[in-house]
């Protein structure tokens, strides 16, 4: 991956300077200095991608994306065109070329990111043979988040444990390979690349032993920490004395984060009604062609504090859907063995019409939720907005999930939408409140785009 990733910056640099050379090095000066910002350019990025730690984190992280590094991309492509532009405009070289170029390294770099890691996850070689260690509560709700998310690069070879729990589905065909004790024999037999090391009843000198067997071993160790409900991604690892010790942001959203939201709101909200009404006529006229009813569904949800608000979405049922849910419930497909029944989900619900289908299939039938965010009822980025029968089991810790306003999208839409169970879902919620950043949404709202297009394709 590392391979891959240092080609494909490198094709991005060479493409950028040669636009950039054809469009403004229009004497032979300056075509000179465009020679010259590829000899320093290409090095220099290479070096600093490297501290960066953009050809690492693969390795580190299995869910990691694109999406993850845009931020040092921009900071490396800012630095490295600083440099360069220090030397362009000392050889003649016009500040328009230098700014084109450092606009384009930054657009085709992270494109061509994309594209790399698109074509090596579908390779085997890029698979990573998986083993858990612990096969509990948690050791099993891994394994199905990895079964879940093939494009996570890691294939599940089984579990080790010692006192393995009764495996539910889908996890009754993945193998018990051992106990910790000969975990080594087992990573070495099986060439296993990495161990995801889970809560099992072993104690902590034995799961210490486990880990410590396994330092010789070319592999990649993840542990999965005691308080994982309340770890979430801005935790910060710093050290008292050589004990680690795991940090937790404040868990509350000051004055000036909030006006930040909701600036961010309004625009993005903005922004999009005005680009997408040519698609609400369009959805509008095929919601009307291809069934009796309303173009818009109303329904009430629970949003910030408690209070009941009126969610507008595209109809994509038959009109009286609601009156008939009693009819289907024994198809929710959360009743079955693992799933969680207090959420409702109807696989190829029969109420839906067919255009229906097609908004949920790529999540249109959502974007009317925009005109709930200029109104400051939702916001672009936020816990799942519930209906009041979902709401009723919401109690104790994880009340502050109402703190914040009810999201277009949030981490729950990214991760699994209506895959997860309601127990998940809540902790979600509650560590992206918790855990709030600017930054984060906007990775949340980009990482939601690729999410509905394999959605769509899966459909």
């Amino acid at each position: 991956m590392r391979r891959v990733l240092l080609g494909s910056d490198v094709t991005a640099l060479l493409i950028a300077v040669a636009v950039s050379h054809a469009v403004f090095a229009t004497s032979a000066p300056q075509q000179t200095s465009s020679l010259l910002l590829t000899l320093i350019a290409l090095p220099a990025w290479i070096v600093g991608a490297k501290l960066f730690g953009l050809y690492d984190f693969d390795a580190a992280g299995a869910s990691h994306s694109t999406v993850d590094e845009l931020t040092r991309i921009f900071l490396l492509s800012t630095v490295v065109f600083f440099v360069a532009m220090q030397v362009a405009t000392s050889r003649g070289e016009t500040l328009h070329g230098v700014a084109v170029l450092w606009l384009l390294t930054i657009l085709l770099v992270s494109s061509f990111r994309v594209a790399a890691r698109a074509v090596s996850r579908r390779r085997a070689t890029y698979m990573q043979r998986t083993l858990i260690a612990g096969a509990g509560d948690i050791g099993q709700l891994v394994a199905r988040k990895i079964l879940r998310h093939p494009e996570y690069g890691m294939r599940l070879l089984g579990f080790v444990d010692a006192r393995p729990k009764d495996l539910r589905e889908p996890l009754q065909q993945v193998p018990i390979l051992g106990t910790p004790d000969n975990v080594a024999e087992i990573v070495e037999s099986l060439g296993v690349e990495r161990v995801i090391v889970a809560f099992s009843d072993d104690g902590h000198d034995c799961l210490l032993d486990l880990v410590r067997s396994l330092s010789n071993a070319a592999i990649h160790i993840d542990i999965v920490p005691r308080l994982f409900d309340v770890v979430g991604p801005r935790a910060t690892i710093h050290s008292l004395e050589g004990l680690p010790l795991v940090g937790l942001p404040r868990a509350r959203l000051s004055r000036s984060s909030a006006l930040l939201k909701r600036a961010f709101d309004i625009v993005a909200a903005g922004i999009g009604l005005i680009f997408l009404l040519p698609l609400f006529a369009v959805v509008a006229v095929a919601i009307k062609l291809d069934s009796k009813g309303s173009v818009f569904f109303r329904q009430m949800r629970i949003g910030s504090g408690n209070r009941p608000f009126t969610i507008y979405k595209f109809r994509t049922m038959i009109e009286n859907a609601d009156a008939l849910k009693s009819q289907f419930v024994h198809l929710n497909k959360h009743l079955a063995d693992g799933g969680d029944p207090r959420m409702f989900k109807i696989e190829s619900d029969p109420r839906c019409t067919r255009v229906g289908r097609t908004l949920r299939r790529y999540s249109l039938d959502e974007l009317p939720q925009l005109i709930n965010v200029i109104k400051g009822e939702m916001t672009i980025v936020g816990p799942r907005p519930l209906i009041p029968e979902e709401h009723a089991f919401i109690n104790g810790w994880a009340q502050r999930r109402s703190q914040l306003k009810p999201g277009v999208t949030g981490l729950w839409q990214v991760i699994g939408r209506d895959d997860i169970p309601f127990s998940e879902m809540v902790t979600l919620d509650y560590l992206y409140v918790v855990d709030w950043s600017l930054l984060g949404d906007i990775k949340l709202v980009l990482q939601t785009i690729p999410v509905l297009f394999r959605r769509g394709k899966a459909n």
